[in-house]
């Protein structure tokens, strides 16, 4: 297995101009000294009550496992998990390859409230989803007394009594005493002075957390939980955001109140205590009569499906279930016989998307919404362009998604009534999720996610967010997504496709199991502005086209068609025929198509695509009648054969299965047989023998995880049934903090994984690599002192250089002078200064992986003349070698003054005098550079922000084992760049 250290690419083609000649002398600095040479290159029943302080055995979570917080940000303005906490690893982003999803954590929730007025009280409408990238527990700690801390803090909104309004609750705790402090806040509150404390809940004898559920509340999973919070002398009601966040935070809460977790004797419900089990769950639906979704003692496993999650259980959003091998083995063998027990029922499904160019909904959006007379089962409705501001783009905060989210409530079908499954929204692109009230209760499994493939697969100005769930027996996911732009960038967009189907993993309810991809769904349904364009003709001929209606002509010209007839993207799907003008690009406001300086070419750039079984697509057209934006809407209406439990045919398929698994069991124990033992290859297969069981890569002694940082196999654990075989990909990825030590001989490309079979033996298993020494991920003093290119070096020299201390870095004692700045910084720079300092777009746009695995090659191995591929794919090149650093520019041990003199520019200055010499020169480098890129702003459409934004993110970097910087840290090393940029002084 070869691997060289990788980064993360993304794409955007763009033209490129200016020959070789030197720029000014006095922009950017000189070239590094080499000797004269020239230097190289570069949801319980209505009315009910039931304690929420105790985790309810056996049920789901109502925020799903896929809500635990998988979400991480990783905007340049870092953000969320969105509901992820324990973030996937993003591919790319250092010289090596990482794992990844963009989306959000947890932060503060936006609160969407029921319409005014209209149709909007048809819809049970609920907290939305909390905004990815801000944790406002930090506003709230600036705020405590000394010795007081905030646990976790969410945002909620009063449901009745004591006013109205959005509140911040904060978990507090001080001398081993805990606390609810509630608080009226800002809109963003992100420090101190916009919290103001309105009550203290103390959590001590009398303390109680309950949830209620309304008399006309419809409990619905996904949707949102009203509890209420009482002491002996304070009671406060109020709804929190579905989701991870939430249950994290009641989590904690339990745990502050009564350490001890009830058990299998019971929980009370409506004031009785029932008994329940481990893993009890219910889903399916009879034919002939719905079922009640009732809690019923002496409720075993032998009597339900393990496998499933109903709205019912929506209450229990505390803990969730250890699924046992055998449940596990069960639930796949049901799967595996679930035609003998279900039969399909068709339900109308409507999609929709519309990219509003960043206005609010100054229009009804009844044309598009309520185009038919019969109403819709479930409503997918997905925008993008939600919001174009800076402040979306970098902290992902708008006011608009609420805006947006009440245009859609006003405008559903009058003919029935609605309950908000799920909002979920990355910067401009949301989602959202309504299903009939009456059909709620078959809607389970409610799980979110995010992607950004924006520049360094960060930004989440493109990309996609997605919401999967299970409608009765049937697994659904629901993508919306924003590609890249521009005529020329289809390869890109393709990209983008890719890496949004391979970042995008739901977990599941089972933690056996591994994570769900958009592929492993029954249906799929992707929408979207999926930017493809029409090509090889004019505007004048497209025009002619369109006003002949010859749609099925222009077809033969559309990149989305083109690719998915070469299967390079989408391979698959299917698209209705399109019998409708292209959707894209008019003169806001009326019909008329671009009059712009650009006149852009028409194209359908907003489509919807299915994949499946049992799909029919009853409509497919835009919405001439929205005029707001440069797009028009498109909707489609499908019919969709859900797979419906019945239970009587379902209960004999399970109790087969147990009998059988009691027979296996008791006969044998498990054991597997291995493609390889000794591994140099990237997967191996395991195949299993007559008795099911359940593998997982274990630790070895004395170590943390199963594998070294830079290996992860995929999946690390599952089961297997009966003579079956499951491949295991091993992915190497090498990044900023291990590619160091491998340049430094310090660490190989070796490990052991251990294979372990419950109730059976462990394999042991060789994995070795061969590492291709990377300037990405190397020490910027250490690369000053390699005259020639990395892999041209012997390891002994690119040993002795790597370990040599920074501090050393200067010693005279160095018989050769170093380099003013690394060679393979100047060759980037130098190139885009030369080729890319119109470039529209520039630092915001991504470009090619392939390109950029290019580039690296050119700089590793010495190949400096040229460097191949588009300006964007160059600035994300650059992008990420700063990133991939060891030791940013700023050093770390400055990152604390930085940031307290981010606002006083002649110390700011002297931080950056007092840097060794190589990262002085490297700073002062570029900041001369971004002030030439600044000089022509007209033409590129940088501004001072959008730099200050994403280089002090990069250059100002907190050290390790620092928190994860705030807002508030982060607009200060914004602030920080910003001086140097507006400035042209010589620093001292």
């Amino acid at each position: 297995m070869q691997q060289q250290s990788n980064s993360r690419r993304c794409k955007e083609k763009s033209g490129r101009g200016g020959d070789r000649e030197s720029g000014p002398a006095n922009t950017p600095p000189p070239p590094p000294r080499r000797g004269g040479a020239r230097p190289g290159c570069s949801g319980p029943r209505p009315g009910g009550r039931r304690p929420i302080a105790d985790p309810l055995p056996g049920a789901v979570v109502c925020g799903g496992p896929g809500a635990r917080g998988r979400f991480r940000s990783e905007g340049l303005a870092e953000r969320p998990g969105g509901l992820r906490g324990s973030g996937s690893r993003r591919r790319g982003g250092g010289p090596g390859r990482e794992r990844g999803g963009a989306g959000g954590g947890s932060g503060p929730a936006r609160g969407a409230r029921r319409g005014g007025g209209g149709r909007a009280r048809h819809v049970a409408t609920a907290v939305a989803e909390p905004v990815r990238g801000m944790d406002q527990s930090v506003a709230i700690q600036e705020g405590l007394a000394e010795g007081a801390t905030c646990r976790i803090a969410v945002q909620a909104v009063l449901a009745a009594g004591g006013g109205a309004g959005s509140r911040l609750l904060g978990l507090v705790e001080r001398r081993g005493q805990h606390a609810i402090h509630v608080y009226t806040h800002r809109r963003m509150a992100i420090a101190a002075e916009d919290v103001w404390l309105e009550k203290v809940i103390p959590i001590r004898e009398g303390f109680a957390v309950e949830e209620v559920v309304l008399d006309d509340e419809l409990p619905v999973i996904g949707s949102d939980v009203t509890i209420q919070i009482s002491s002996e002398d304070e009671q406060l009601m109020v709804r929190l955001p579905f989701g991870s966040h939430t249950r994290t935070f009641l989590q904690e809460v339990s745990r502050c109140s009564r350490p001890e977790v009830l058990g299998s004797e019971g929980v009370k419900q409506n004031g009785k205590k029932v008994a329940v089990s481990q893993n009890r769950s219910h889903d399916s639906t009879d034919k002939s009569a719905p079922r009640q979704n009732k809690l019923k003692p002496e409720v075993t496993t032998e009597m339900v499906r393990s496998s499933s999650v109903m709205a019912s259980n929506k209450a229990s959003i505390l803990s969730e279930p250890k699924f046992g091998l055998r449940d596990t083995i069960v639930k796949s063998q049901l799967v595996q016989m679930e035609d003998s027990y279900t039969y399909v029922q068709s339900f109308r499904f409507f999609v929709g998307t519309y990219n509003v160019n960043g206005q609010s909904p100054r229009e009804s959006l009844q044309p598009w919404l309520r185009c038919d007379a019969e109403p819709p089962d479930i409503y997918c409705v997905g925008f993008q362009e939600l919001d174009l501001s800076k402040e979306a783009f970098f902290f992902n905060d708008t006011p608009k998604e609420e805006e947006w989210f009440k245009a859609v409530t006003d405008s559903l079908h009058p003919d029935a009534k609605y309950a908000k499954v799920k909002l979920v929204r990355l910067v401009g692109i949301m989602l959202l999720l309504y299903v009939k009230a009456d059909l709620a209760l078959n809607i389970s499994e409610v799980e979110v996610e995010t992607v950004g493939t924006g520049i360094m697969g960060r930004m989440g100005n493109k990309g996609g967010v997605a919401i999967r769930f299970k409608f009765h027996n049937t697994s659904v996911c629901i993508v919306n997504s924003h590609l890249a732009a521009h005529m020329e960038d289809y390869e890109r967009r393709n990209q983008d496709f890719k890496d949004i189907c391979s970042r995008m993993q739901f977990c599941q309810s089972d933690p056996n199991l591994p994570p769900l991809t958009i592929g492993k769904h029954d249906v799929i349904l992707w929408l979207g502005d999926l930017n493809y364009r029409l090509e090889e003709l004019d505007v004048a001929k497209v025009k002619q086209l369109v006003d002949e209606k010859a749609f099925l002509e222009l077809c033969q010209y559309d990149q989305l068609k083109r690719q998915m007839n070469a299967n390079a993207v989408f391979e698959g799907f299917t698209e209705g025929e399109i019998s409708f003008q292209p959707t894209y690009k008019y003169d806001a406001g009326c019909d008329d198509w671009d009059t712009s300086e650009k006149c852009r070419i028409p194209a359908w750039c907003d489509r919807i695509l299915w994949k499946g079984q049992n799909i029919a697509q009853l409509s497919y057209r835009s919405h001439m009648a929205l005029k707001i934006s440069d797009h028009k809407p498109v909707s489609s209406v499908f019919d969709i054969g859900v797979k419906v439990v019945n239970e009587e045919l379902y209960r004999k398929a399970f109790e087969e299965i147990v009998r059988s698994l009691d027979k296996l069991e008791n006969a044998n124990i498990p054991s597997v047989t291995l493609s390889q033992r000794e591994l140099q290859v990237e997967k191996f297969t395991v195949r299993n023998g007559q008795v099911p069981c359940q593998f997982e890569f274990i630790s070895k002694p004395d170590e943390k995880t199963y594998c070294k940082e830079w290996l992860i196999a995929n999946p690390s654990k599952g089961f297997l049934l009966s003579d079956a075989e499951i491949t295991i990909e091993l992915e190497v990825f090498v990044n900023k903090s291990t590619a160091t030590h491998l340049n430094s001989g310090e660490e190989k490309l070796e490990d052991i994984l251990v294979l372990h079979l419950n109730r059976g033996k462990d394999y042991f298993l060789s994995v070795t690599g061969n590492y291709l020494p990377s300037c990405f991920g190397s020490p910027i003093h250490t690369l000053c002192y390699m005259k020639e290119p990395i892999q041209d070096m012997s390891e002994e020299s690119i040993r002795k250089l790597t370990l040599m201390p920074l501090e050393m870095s200067g010693d005279a004692l160095h018989t050769e002078k170093p380099m003013d700045i690394p060679k393979e910084l100047w060759m980037m720079v130098d190139h885009l200064y030369r080729n890319a300092s119109q470039q529209e777009d520039l630092f915001q746009q991504p470009g090619l992986r392939s390109e950029f695995e290019q580039i690296r090659d050119c700089l590793d191995k010495g190949m400096h003349d040229t460097l191949f591929g588009s300006n964007h794919s160059v600035a994300e090149a650059l992008l990420l070698f700063l990133e991939s650093l060891p030791e940013p520019v700023i050093c770390y041990r400055l990152y604390s003054s930085c940031l307290e003199n981010a606002s006083n520019y002649l110390l700011s200055s002297q931080i950056i005098s007092s840097l060794p010499v190589c990262h002085k020169n490297v700073f002062e480098y570029l900041m001369a550079f971004l002030r030439e890129l600044l000089k022509n702003s007209g033409k590129n459409h940088l501004d001072v922000n959008i730099l200050a934004s994403i280089f002090g993110g990069l250059l100002l970097r907190p050290p390790p084992g620092h928190p994860a910087p705030d807002i508030t840290e982060k607009r200060k090393a914004q602030q920080f760049i910003y001086q140097f940029l507006l400035r042209e002084d010589n620093l001292p």
